[in-house]
């Protein structure tokens, strides 16, 4: 239905940035249903996490972003209008955001129990790792 591929990871220095990008294709039908994007993580030993989200607004409504609170100031979720692809600007960077990071799609309208929920997410990318040293 659709692929996501993720790009932009690599090794930097706390303090430093990173840009990721999450391209997606497929099916044309299935892209222009497509409600939530979000960029998720997962650390050596832990959960997967939700970082950020944006709802999909449209002709009423612009577009809403979610964030964890671990990153909020200091990362950026953006998508070009056509969803065509997904970005995740990470200013700041830490050790403790060490992880590889996946983007995800979700066609459901409303997730529960929330848009940083993987849950609700029906397509996965296969990850960018981001490394970051102190």
């Amino acid at each position: 239905q659709v692929q996501l591929v993720e790009s932009g990871g690599g090794s930097v220095q706390a303090g430093g940035s990173l840009r990721l990008s999450c391209t997606v294709s497929g099916v044309s039908a299935y892209i222009e249903y497509i409600s939530y994007m979000a960029w998720f993580r997962q650390a050596p030993g832990k959960e997967r996490e939700g970082v950020a989200s944006v709802h999909v607004g449209d002709i009423h409504s612009a577009d809403s972003t979610y964030y964890v609170d671990s990153v909020k100031g200091r990362f950026t979720i953006s998508r070009d209008e056509t969803k065509a692809t997904l970005y995740l600007q990470a200013n700041s960077l830490g050790p403790e955001d060490t992880a590889m990071y996946y983007c995800a799609t979700s066609t459901t309208p409303r997730i529960n129990p929330g848009p940083l929920s993987s849950l609700g997410y029906n397509s996965w990318g296969q990850g960018t790792q981001v490394t970051v040293s102190s």
